[in-house]
């Protein structure tokens, strides 16, 4: 049996402090009465995209005491502007979860109502940054998932800049929140291979199951207190420097031809399936048509063309001069038309070798 006393926590005799329940603080104590107590702690879930489902269903499916989820806005979408819901809203409907999108995370009335769920702790996975009166909220803090080894890797996009930098591991992270974004002390790290032809898809799905396993692990040692935190800055060495992952706009997915053809893999397969890495054919008369490109090969070799020469023989194969070799397009897609193979391409459209990019 148990009770709470001003100061104490007594479970089965034993007298633990309460300020050994706080936030970042460690305990060893595992006693099943205290694991079944701390089951019931409420969790408000914060995340929007399908990166977030994933943690959201293995808290759900391991019974957590999920309270409340927060996520964005309903938005138009697609060509016809018809109103859209995100993966967590709507995994949270079919799930009878209490749901907040807010479209002012300041908003008064927002705080009012995030207030009343009570949570003692908050889990956030792909959302915006939040301010300090919500991840500052609950009794026991606000963690996120990261998919990168933190401090390696902070910002908007570590999947894509991970592989366009030719990185061979990456990982997640799970870290307390505080003011600065991405820079909170570390709970957990897991690590993983980045596959040679490994794309951005592929290691997103790879580092969502990844970062649903360490959603679990995370809550389940801060509910029993039985954790340590790192400050990042403890990773920082003078043989280290760590990279940063802005968000990728338009303008930087084209594609540079005058570069070695590693590097021009690495940044294709990183923004694929999206944003996508993007060149232009330039027919004979100047014409332009946009192309993005999703999946290539690569093929080390002595160039005697110019870089960004079209070798084709106008039916199964197009490839692409870069300084040290040659990439070979596998799929790609005419802006306004569908994800294509080149035979496919080739079917229906006509180039040679006097064209450009």
């Amino acid at each position: 049996m148990f009770y709470i006393d001003t100061g104490a926590l007594i479970i089965n005799s034993k007298l633990i402090r309460k300020d050994i329940l706080n936030r970042h603080q460690k305990n060893f104590f595992t006693d099943k009465n205290a694991i079944k107590m701390n089951k019931d702690l409420g969790i408000v879930f914060i995340g929007t995209p399908e990166f977030a489902v994933a943690s959201l269903d293995a808290l759900i499916k391991n019974k957590n005491n999920v309270v409340g989820v927060i996520t964005s806005p309903d938005k138009p979408a697609g060509r016809g502007r018809k109103i859209k819901y995100s993966v967590v809203k709507e995994y949270s409907l079919k799930h009878n979860l209490t749901l907040l999108q807010p479209t002012n995370l300041k908003d008064s009335n927002f705080i009012k109502e995030l207030r009343s769920l009570r949570a003692d702790l908050q889990v956030i996975v792909a959302f915006r940054m939040l301010p300090d009166v919500v991840w500052d909220m609950p009794r026991l803090g606000t963690f996120s998932i990261h998919p990168s080894l933190l401090p390696q890797y902070r910002g908007a996009a570590p999947i894509n800049w991970a592989i366009i930098n030719g990185e061979t591991q990456t990982g997640v992270t799970s870290f307390f929140l505080k003011h600065n974004i991405d820079t909170g002390n570390i709970i957990f790290k897991e690590k993983i291979t980045i596959e040679p032809e490994e794309t951005a898809g592929e290691l997103h799905d790879k580092l969502m199951n990844l970062g649903a396993e360490l959603t679990v692990k995370t809550v389940e040692a801060i509910q029993l207190g039985n954790y340590l935190t790192t400050n990042q800055h403890d990773f920082y060495n003078k043989n280290k420097k760590f990279k940063n992952a802005p968000k990728i706009l338009k303008k930087d997915c084209r594609i540079n031809w005058n570069d070695s053809v590693d590097n021009i893999y690495n940044f294709i397969r990183g923004l694929s399936p999206y944003p996508a890495a993007y060149t232009e054919f330039i027919s004979p008369d100047n014409k332009k048509y946009y192309i993005k490109i999703f999946k290539i090969l690569k093929e080390k070799m002595s160039i005697s063309y110019k870089t960004g020469k079209i070798v084709t023989d106008g039916k199964n194969n197009i490839s692409i001069t870069a300084i040290d070799g040659l990439i070979h397009l596998q799929e790609l897609q005419l802006s306004g038309k569908g994800k294509i193979s080149i035979k496919d391409f080739l079917r229906g459209f006509k180039i040679n070798n006097s064209w450009k990019v």
